[in-house]
């Protein structure tokens, strides 16, 4: 009696066995896929919040382009409300720091921008140094459409300066309307 229940037990636990390792893998690949489900949805909330920013730079950028102070402090006000909203919540603590670095300092810029419509030359100005914190932005946080960073050799007295572009033509902000083609693409942002 007792081999008969041996018998009938052993592969009793050698099926359990089998099906408690089976469904650890499951469990594992589970754990997996939802981790990997998470980390996309938080690149894309930070994506998502990215292209506000970008929107109202792009704003300014193509605004500067023309000469048009009034629309570029327009933008420049946008992008404060868009630093207002951005939901700092998605990111990492360290993606957290170098962005409240980036944020006040773009921040600070974009508001002069906003503030000196009539004046574009100080927007000009400001333009240039939040066209470095929006790169980092790009670099730090991502982006879900292909952008161009180029640069003007001839700006600042032939310092130079970058802009961050939604296309690959040439449109110089820095010299408007006066040298519109002037300058090259330097990186693809992807």
């Amino acid at each position: 009696m007792k081999t008969l229940i041996y018998s009938l037990l052993g592969p009793l636990f050698f099926l359990a066995a089998c099906t408690n390792g089976k469904n650890e893998k499951q469990d594992s690949a589970v754990a997996d896929s939802t981790t990997k489900n998470v980390s996309r949805e938080t690149n894309k909330v930070k994506k998502t919040q990215t292209a506000a920013l970008l929107s109202g730079y792009l704003k300014l950028k193509n605004a500067l382009t023309t000469d048009d102070d009034k629309q570029a402090a327009a933008a420049g006000s946008e992008m404060v409300a868009a630093f207002a909203s951005f939901d700092e919540k998605s990111l990492t603590s360290e993606q957290a720091r170098a962005y409240s670095d980036i944020r006040d300092d773009a921040k600070e810029h974009a508001e002069h921008i906003g503030s000196n419509a009539g004046n574009i030359v100080h927007q000009r100005e400001h333009f240039d140094m939040l066209s470095k914190d929006m790169y980092d932005m790009i670099k730090l946080l991502g982006t879900d459409k292909p952008l161009y960073v180029d640069r003007c050799p001839m700006y600042n007295n032939n310092k130079g300066a970058i802009w961050v572009s939604e296309i690959k033509e040439i449109k110089n902000p820095y010299l408007g309307k006066t040298m519109p083609t002037c300058g090259t693409v330097k990186e693809e942002l992807k």
